[in-house]
């Protein structure tokens, strides 16, 4: 992604970007907050759109965010299908996968390295996140000696919410055996995912994971260490600017919330489910672009070719050109 232009191309791509799909024939729509799916039997086609959410919300399109997505997941699913089996069928398309389809377990796993985000919030004033509450005198953003799961519903609409693993199994949302190897499995893609981050210069701070059964067997499913499920800094300047106390160098969307909250402070992060969404500025989404094009290339190694495209037509041909349409 080394051109001269790229701001301008963000720019131009900014009139296609893809905020949803209307495939009829294509089977049973169900529309997430960044992804429409189509179920049919026993697959189900996943199109990364290009919407951005955040505090639960759904704000604004980004342009070519679901391209780099799909094929970031897509990635990592290649990378870690010997660790853990995952729901992965063909990448048509860029912006599109097909995949088995799972009976979704209820329950999101979070894996955390540090501590920041909503568990910092939670920890700030005094409260734990999924019963879990950190040692005394920890700062922000400062590393856990040991990695921390807490687990979350996973909620249709509206905020997650964070559950203790008591909790979760005394209200039989999980089999014991069935969550207990989702926790295993989680925090070994997330060593994998942080010593593959760390040769490449970046920190796996935190992610999610989720998981489906099929046949009776634990799969991870929907995402796998993107740029919407993460958080990820750079590895070479966070010791000097944790020392300063300084928030670390990010290339995830967390800038996104920070702008959002410093903008309309009166509005995040406790935006409700029905208030209107404000007005996103034109640079924030160019800057947005741009972490996720650096963040894209610093994971995989390969070079982002943001080239100007309508992606729904795209989409609609190479669907055809695969005989799903």
């Amino acid at each position: 992604m080394v051109t001269n232009n790229i701001d301008e191309i963000i720019k131009e791509q900014l009139k296609y970007t893809l905020k949803e799909t209307n495939f009829s024939n294509l089977g049973e729509l169900y529309r997430g907050k960044v992804r429409d799916n189509y179920i049919e039997q026993d697959k189900r086609i996943i199109i990364a759109t290009d919407r951005l959410s955040a505090f639960d919300r759904v704000i604004t399109t980004i342009p070519f965010k679901g391209q780099m997505l799909n094929q970031v997941s897509s990635f990592w699913f290649e990378k870690t299908k010997d660790i853990v089996k995952n729901h992965i069928i063909d990448i048509p398309d860029p912006n599109v996968a097909v995949v088995h389809q799972c009976n979704t377990v209820p329950v999101e796993v979070i894996v955390r390295g540090y501590l920041t985000g909503s568990m910092w919030r939670d920890y700030d004033k005094g409260n734990p996140t999924s019963g879990i509450m950190p040692p005394k005198g920890m700062r922000k953003n400062q590393k856990f000696d040991e990695i921390i799961v807490t687990p979350s519903t996973k909620a249709e609409s509206g905020h997650d919410i964070y559950l203790s693993k008591e909790e979760i199994l005394k209200q039989e949302m999980v089999e014991k055996d069935i969550y207990e190897k989702m926790e295993e499995s989680a925090i070994k893609l997330f060593k994998f995912g942080q010593k593959f981050c760390e040769n490449n210069g970046l920190i796996l701070v935190d992610t999610k994971y989720e998981f489906g059964l099929k046949d009776n067997e634990l799969i991870v499913i929907d995402e796998i260490h993107t740029q919407d499920s993460s958080r990820f800094w750079i590895l070479e300047t966070y010791d000097e600017k944790f020392e300063k106390g300084d928030s670390p160098d990010i290339l995830d969307k967390e800038i996104f919330r920070g702008w959002l909250m410093d903008t309309y402070p009166d509005i995040f992060p406790n935006i409700k489910p029905d208030e209107e969404i404000p007005p996103i500025s034109e640079d924030i989404k160019i800057e947005l672009a741009k972490r996720y094009m650096r963040s894209y290339e610093k994971i995989t190694g390969l070079e982002f070719k943001a080239e100007i495209s309508d992606v729904r037509s795209r989409i609609f041909e190479s669907l055809k050109f695969a005989n799903y349409l």
